[in-house]
């Protein structure tokens, strides 16, 4: 009997449905095909007529139109890595900053004439309808934003690379400035939707909390494990498309949104019980609700856990389904085939979690399952802070995680024997490099559980990777030299010169060509062209466009006119007392108590910009922020000060912001405190659009001077070296006695000239410049800054020679690319072939 037309049973097989697919005649990418199908979304999928004047719509509609156009490519590249039964690596990390999608797809999709073009038929502007996207707000700094260029840079080289991640309701938090102080609000940055994801419920996989665990004989004096009576929640996929540029490549990165494993108690609900019949449900949802929680309380704690187990797990076992559906439950081969990096230390708890797959799921012995784990995966090291890493109580792990905890003692019994082994009776040494830290309140060390589950460790910078090895990791560096390695960061110059920059990329574009923006290294062509008197001159105009649009957004966002001759002077990034802001600051001071004091012969105007957000628990950092604001008050509203010296704090530095800030810069701060910052990547974004920088030995820092050279870089502060050495004799009255600009600058902090309406306010600031066991060593480095400042104003002067030092940053950058960074991962660690997508 032939089924019914309407029956579920119709029998709608692979094969015919994707024919019917693979036969579409692919879409048009001129103006018009553009136009019409921009139009028929506006239309007939939104409801919208010519009396909408509402941005939202014509955007969502041209993200359809582009979604599309991405749709077919995506699909092609997935068969072909299915076809090909490639080698793949997954990318896990608890953040993703991707910031608007938008601009980078039609860039990558070659598309922005013909976008350009019908938008214009439709009587609208690109510029115009990009604006109205949010920032998709899924990452709290550089990690995140570096994830996001390493998928950009994966799919740029055809690389099989996968991201997971979390679909975060509520982004890092909407920051407002209120009285000087940081203010923060929620970012709901789905609440209009995201026309970019697609929704694969069809994937959803449960991950477990809570219960206990039972041992159980199974056959032939083997026993299995059970994790019974759990807590469950539902993880659902959103898969998001990543383009490589101009190769037809789209990944996917696939983010995890919980649910509750029934919506709500029905029971409860008809006896009138409405607040606990839902309970399950709104506290499955809690996992996925907030990016970051405040763990400063122990149910935050508890959050921030059940977020970090709830992607390893989710992960893996999408990994592992679609292992399944090639390989049977044949895993002899599962290593050859996957890689799993994990992002620094948040997704570590993913190397329990494979074994527990492996050993409770699959059946494996451990011994084979300790093989396939510790040869699949790999850890990046983002932090030389200590208190960065992450530390679980063992009680919470117990409560929460029974069994994976118990994978975790088995793990650290048989470490810890080989530490034995190779270390006999160095009981110290044992307890040092135990993965779980014994004492009153025993705590789970993930980053040592990264380690001692992975192949690889690298860190992000050289200076970086040498002081982990000499220092935070030196024992596991002693035990397994041949696991650790550098890969300093990159950024991706599709987003941070081509796009977020026009009028430099058509300059570049016009004297080198257009290769630069899939092979950076190209731009050291440019070096044949700085003297060039008409080149030079368009790289001026340029700049001075570039200025011009951020002056205007921080009028519009902060009420401050920036003079566009002046000396950009810009520090944007995490507020935190080792990036210190706090010392750029002090400068900002001097530069005030300069011009109160007649001292302003040769003076070169100066407009300083500020942006970044405290965490919310951070108060040392918003009272940072807080001295920032009310110095630009002070500032900027004495007329004696006039256009010599403009103080501006940005609310709700973000991806976007950036994209205009970066190209304005003259002068880039990258002032971290030697021997802190494992990277930086914003360093490398303002050079990539011919910033100068100032700053210390540390980080990246070091390898973009080796780039520039000394000469084109404002060097000042102790090494990291030097900070160790000085930690102990450290003497800041000595050194304020000693400085009279320093002592000048103490004197009106103290004498409240900041705070005068709420003295005492930033005594706790005071207080840590003059304290001996400041780790910072802000007053430190003061005299050393200021020299280097007074180096900047003077080459500034001669704009000659400054114009000859912002080309030859740019025409430098090339190594700073995440093509460069993926393609030495790919190299040393992932070793994977790159498959090209299937022909459209």
């Amino acid at each position: 009997m032939r089924p019914s037309k309407h029956s579920p049973f119709t029998p709608l097989t692979k094969s015919r449905l994707n024919g019917s697919l693979s036969s579409l005649p692919a879409l048009a990418m001129d103006a018009d095909g553009i136009a019409h199908d921009v139009r028929r979304y506006f239309c007939r999928t939104l409801g919208r007529d010519t009396s909408c004047n509402n941005t939202h719509y014509p955007y969502t509609a041209l993200a359809m139109a582009v979604r599309d156009r991405l749709m077919e490519r995506w699909q092609n590249t997935q068969r072909a890595y299915q076809e090909t039964d490639s080698k793949r690596t997954y990318y896990i990390s608890l953040e993703f900053l991707m910031g608007r999608a938008l601009g980078n797809s039609v860039l990558n999709l070659d598309m922005g004439d013909a976008v350009e073009q019908g938008l214009y038929e439709l009587g609208l502007v690109l510029e115009e309808i990009a604006e109205s996207e949010p920032d998709a707000g899924l990452g709290n700094g550089g990690l995140g934003r570096l994830a996001a260029c390493f998928l950009d840079s994966c799919a740029t080289l055809q690389l099989p690379v996968n991201g997971y991640g979390i679909r975060y309701e509520y982004g890092m938090f909407r920051q407002t400035i209120q009285d000087g102080h940081q203010v923060e609000e929620p970012d709901h940055w789905l609440r209009n939707g995201n026309p970019w994801e697609v929704e694969r419920p069809e994937f959803t996989q449960r991950v477990r909390f809570g219960g206990y665990t039972e041992i159980m004989p199974r056959w032939a004096g083997k026993m299995d494990v059970h994790w019974l009576e759990t807590n469950d929640v539902l993880a659902v996929p959103y898969d998001v498309p990543i383009p490589g540029y101009k190769n037809d490549t789209v990944n996917t990165l696939r983010l995890w949104k919980a649910a509750a494993t029934d919506e709500f108690n029905l029971d409860e609900f008809n006896a009138g019980s409405y607040t606990e019949s839902v309970e399950t449900k709104n506290a499955a949802e809690h996992i996925t609700m907030v990016l970051y929680p405040n763990d400063a309380s122990e149910s935050g704690k508890e959050l921030r856990l059940r977020q970090q187990y709830f992607l390893a797990s989710a992960s893996l076992q999408d990994v592992f389904r679609r292992w399944k559906l090639n390989h049977g439950n044949d895993f002899s081969n599962f290593a050859e085939k996957n890689c799993f990096q994990l992002n620094d230390t948040h997704p570590s708890i993913a190397v329990a979690e494979l074994m527990r797959l492996l050993v409770d799921h699959e059946s494996l012995g451990w011994d084979m399952a300790w093989e396939i784990t510790k040869n699949t995966m790999a850890y990046t090291n983002h932090t030389l802070l200590p208190e960065a890493l992450e530390r679980w109580p063992v009680r919470l792990f117990k409560h929460l995680l029974p069994r994976p905890l118990e994978i975790i003692y088995e793990i650290n019994a048989r470490f810890l024997a080989e530490v034995a082994n190779r270390w006999p009776g160095d009981t110290g040494r044992q307890q040092r490099m135990s993965i779980i830290e014994e004492g009153s309140d025993p705590q789970v060390r993930m980053a040592y559980l990264a380690i001692a589950g992975s192949f690889s460790v690298n860190g992000v910078a050289a200076l970086h990777s040498k002081l982990l090895q000499q220092g935070l990791f030196h024992d596991f560096y002693q035990l397994w030299p041949e696991k650790f390695n550098n890969k300093t960061n990159g950024v991706t110059q599709r987003r941070w010169l081509a796009a977020c920059n026009p009028p430099l990329r058509t300059l570049l574009s016009s004297t080198i060509g257009e290769e630069w923006i899939a092979d950076l290294s190209q731009l050291q062509k440019l070096t044949n062209h700085r003297d060039d008197r008409e080149f030079r001159h368009k790289w001026i105009l340029a700049k001075q466009q570039n200025k011009e649009r951020l002056a205007q957004l921080v009028l519009r966002e902060c009420s401050v006119q920036f003079n566009i001759d002046a000396l950009f002077d810009v520090q944007v990034k995490r507020v935190h007392e080792y990036k210190r802001q706090l010392l750029n600051l002090l400068h900002v001071i001097h530069l005030y108590a300069r011009i109160k004091a007649g001292d302003t012969t040769s003076w070169t105007p100066r407009c300083v910009l500020f942006g970044g957000k405290a965490a919310p628990g951070y108060l040392q950092a918003k009272l940072i922020i807080k001295l920032i604001n009310n110095v630009a008050h002070v500032v900027n509203n004495d007329p004696a000060v006039g256009d010599l010296l403009k103080v501006a704090f940005l609310p709700d530095y973000r991806v976007s912001a950036m994209e205009v800030i970066c190209p304005g810069t003259d002068l880039s701060e990258q002032i971290s405190t030697a021997g802190k910052e494992a990277s930086g990547t914003g360093n490398m974004k303002f050079m990539m659009n011919g910033a100068l920088t100032i700053g210390t030995l540390d980080g990246a820092n070091i390898e973009i001077r080796e780039e520039v050279g000394a000469d084109n870089f404002f060097l000042f502060g102790l090494t990291a070296e030097e900070v160790h050495e000085m930690q102990e004799r450290y003497n800041p009255e000595a050194i304020i006695h000693a400085d009279p600009n320093l002592s000048r600058v103490m004197n009106l902090l103290e004498k409240s000239h900041f705070n005068q309406q709420e003295p005492g306010l930033f005594d706790p600031i005071i207080n840590s410049i003059r304290n001996p066991h400041d780790p910072w060593m802000v007053a430190a480095d003061f005299t050393s800054y200021l020299e280097a400042q007074e180096q900047a104003t003077r080459l500034y002067q001669d704009h000659e020679a400054w114009v000859t030092s912002s080309i030859i940053n740019c025409a430098s950058s090339g190594r700073f690319s995440t093509d460069r960074t993926i393609y030495e991962y790919n190299h040393n660690i992932w070793r994977l072939k790159p498959v090209p997508s299937l022909p459209l």
